[in-house]
């Protein structure tokens, strides 16, 4: 045959080598090669959305205020590893941040909290932190990056995946996607103009953030209140679509009515007073039908 395709493996990614002609080619299979970083991406999103889900619960404040993810982009791998003149054999094994998580704070002293939180786990392992905080780079560029090593179970076994996590603010975060896609548009001839507009801009921020740790405190009780007043909202509803099922829909009709009399009034004494009052009748009507 002309033509032949014969799958075969080494220690870092999945080839197909094809033979035309005489003249021999391998092909990597990313999907393949890639579907480890992906699973890790995935698994990490979920934890750290669940760490902030029981902080919900427990009516607490969460140092992490958004995640996400991505494995990076072909083009965008082969970008780096020519950059930085890396085989392709030996990609997997050099580049570090082919998976990434950034976690998303409100406040810069919550960094801090999120970093230790990570070193304290046992079901990832730091390699390496840098700290793009105490020492900006000189585009600007704000966050800490940690670098973890992650396990996950594959149909081919155990894979040890290389994570790295930044972690900024919001403020952050803002100019670091900013940033990246003028970079991204103009690669290293970014205007002088433009470049002295993203250094100024990176100063806003350092005082955003600063102004934004100042007023602290009276920024987490109203967050508090809010969250407070969500959850009585919720009891109530869901109490009153309990009564109405079970108890007098006429009541359970006068009892909405009047709920939202107090809802309109923002008046959160009589809110809770009335969650009570609520609550106690559906009581009543539960245990006559015991």
């Amino acid at each position: 045959m002309d033509i032949y395709r014969r799958v075969c493996y080494n220690h870092t990614y999945k080839t197909v080598m094809i033979v035309k002609g005489g003249m021999q080619m391998e092909i990597q299979l990313w999907r393949e090669a890639l579907a480890p970083y992906r699973l890790a991406v995935d698994e990490l999103i979920v934890k750290f959305n669940y760490i902030m889900e029981e902080y919900k619960i427990a009516g607490k404040y969460c140092p992490i205020e958004q995640v996400i993810g991505r494995v990076k982009s072909i083009s965008s791998i082969l970008e780096k590893a020519k950059k930085k003149n890396i085989p392709i054999p030996e990609l997997t094994k050099r580049l570090e941040d082919i998976a990434g998580v950034r976690i998303i704070c409100q406040f810069e002293e919550d960094i801090r909290k999120v970093v230790e939180m990570i070193r304290q786990r046992t079901d990832m392992k730091v390699t390496d932190e840098v700290d793009y905080i105490t020492k900006s780079k000189p585009s600007g560029y704000r966050s800490y990056h940690v670098i973890v090593e992650y396990r996950v179970q594959t149909s081919e076994g155990e894979k040890v995946i290389p994570v790295e996590i930044q972690i900024r603010t919001l403020a952050m975060n803002f100019w670091a996607v900013i940033e990246h896609s003028l970079r991204y548009k103009y690669g290293k001839n970014l205007p002088q103009h433009i470049s002295q507009r993203l250094n100024a801009s990176a100063e806003a921020v350092i005082s955003l953030d600063a102004e934004m740790a100042s007023i602290r405190d009276e920024i987490l009780e109203a967050q508090g209140s809010f969250r407070q007043r969500a959850n009585v909202v919720a009891e109530v509803l869901n109490t009153l679509r309990s009564l109405y099922r079970i108890g007098d829909k006429e009541e359970t009709l006068r009892l909405q009515e009047e709920f939202f009399r107090i809802y309109n009034e923002s008046d959160m004494d009589e809110l809770e007073r009335f969650s009570s009052h609520v609550d106690h009748i559906a009581q009543m009507y539960m245990a006559q039908q015991l």
